[in-house]
């Protein structure tokens, strides 16, 4: 299928694991591509296999915290590539070796969690809504997380983040409805990425013994609803997150 043919889709953090196979995915589906990531050897390589893909690359190496290089490079992308189709705010991450039970946090570790998971998807969603209500067209897919939902033991900064950017997504939604611009969040559970390598085999395995399918998902699993909700078959949706987890939370 190739929902996706002559879009340009913008992919924040797809240096590795679910940005990189959402950038992937949308380059299989006939879209080109604007990545964004701080690390430069792995945004390389993403850039690298989806030209392999058959789509026209852009490759900025950026920190998405900050507001001033994400201006800077959202204003290189419509000057080189042209209107932004697609969003997905992909940056995030919650505490990982810094993450506690909330009694033994700190405000440090609050702020970054805050900023990287929520701030950076308000700042790149500035840089491509007032083009879309202009144009009448266009589609935000974020990432959240069903551990908002599920209230994870140990990770209140990054869950207080994640329901962030649902709310977000929300409000969004209606505030673009009317443009016809859709907005609809994709929450992961866990997820075979670098980010399980930091998890003991003890924990992982609770967590598996607790998902009903059995299984972690693959980062391929989270861009492929990642496409739905970036192509017209997700047209009458916005609004909405959808779960990703292996039935691990329920609607």
């Amino acid at each position: 299928m190739r929902r996706l043919e002559g879009r340009l889709a913008v992919v924040t953090g797809a240096g590795n694991g679910i940005g990189r196979a959402s950038a992937l995915r949308f380059a299989a589906e006939g879209a080109n591509v604007a990545i964004l990531d701080m690390e430069e050897e792995g945004l390389s390589a993403t850039a690298e296999k989806a030209r392999e893909a058959g789509a026209k690359v852009l490759a900025i190496t950026a920190d998405c915290t900050d507001e001033q290089v994400v201006t800077d490079a959202f204003k290189r992308i419509y000057a080189e590539a042209g209107f932004i189709d697609i969003l997905m705010n992909n940056v995030g991450q919650s505490a990982r070796e810094r993450a506690s039970e909330f009694y033994a946090s700190s405000s440090e570790v609050w702020r970054f969690t805050l900023n990287v998971s929520l701030m950076s998807t308000l700042i790149a969603s500035r840089q491509v809504v007032p083009s879309m209500r202009e144009a009448g067209r266009g589609k935000i897919v974020n990432v959240a997380s069903n551990a908002g939902m599920a209230g994870e033991i140990g990770l209140s900064e990054y869950a207080a983040a994640k329901m962030g950017v649902i709310g977000f997504t929300r409000s969004l939604a209606r505030e673009l409805a009317p443009f016809k611009v859709n907005v609809n969040a994709v929450c992961p559970g866990v997820t075979k990425t670098r980010v399980i390598e930091r998890i003991s085999d003890e924990i992982l395995e609770q967590i598996r013994k607790s998902i009903p399918l059995g299984f972690f998902a693959e980062p391929e699993d989270i861009a492929a609803t990642a496409a739905f909700l970036a192509s017209d078959d997700s047209r009458y949706m916005t609004g909405q997150s959808v779960v990703v987890d292996g039935g691990r939370w329920m609607i």
